[in-house]
């Protein structure tokens, strides 16, 4: 059995719910691959790109996943080097788990990583953010 793979986490700054980032991602790049820059690189590179996934957290609520698919360098205009995260367009809905606020990504163990939600469940009426997060910190879902 292999051990389960190296993900990212980060803040969705602008979309209060997965499907507001998904509907951005479709206005943004048509349904195929999404990107996302972040200013930096991450170290353990080979570990991620074999099966890991961007975690999205949602006015404090860790609620969906997409895979990641690739690096890409960018050079922003500043001449600064930045890395793409190139994102399967499939955005996939996972347990909520609350995450406190953070800059930047954070690495996520496999182990640590919430499990994906019934493909089903992502036509449910979500619940609001903050209701999510009260029952998460419950331990309620």
């Amino acid at each position: 059995m292999s051990p389960a793979p190296l993900n990212l986490m980060k803040l969705c700054v602008g979309a209060d719910a997965p499907e507001d980032l998904l509907a951005w991602q479709q206005m943004r790049f048509g349904g195929g691959t999404a990107c996302h820059v972040t200013r930096m690189w991450p170290k353990r590179e080979d570990e991620l790109l074999q099966g890991g996934s961007l975690y999205w957290v949602f006015k404090g609520v860790m609620s969906a996943r997409q895979r990641l698919i690739g690096l890409e360098e960018r050079i922003g205009e500043d001449g600064i080097r930045r890395c793409a995260l190139m994102l399967d367009p499939d955005l996939i809905r996972v347990t909520a788990v609350p995450r406190r606020p953070f800059q930047g990504w954070r690495y996520l163990k496999g182990a640590e990583a919430p499990i994906d939600l019934p493909r089903g469940a992502a036509n449910d009426t979500p619940l609001p953010p903050e209701v999510a997060a009260r029952l998460a910190e419950m331990g309620l879902i």
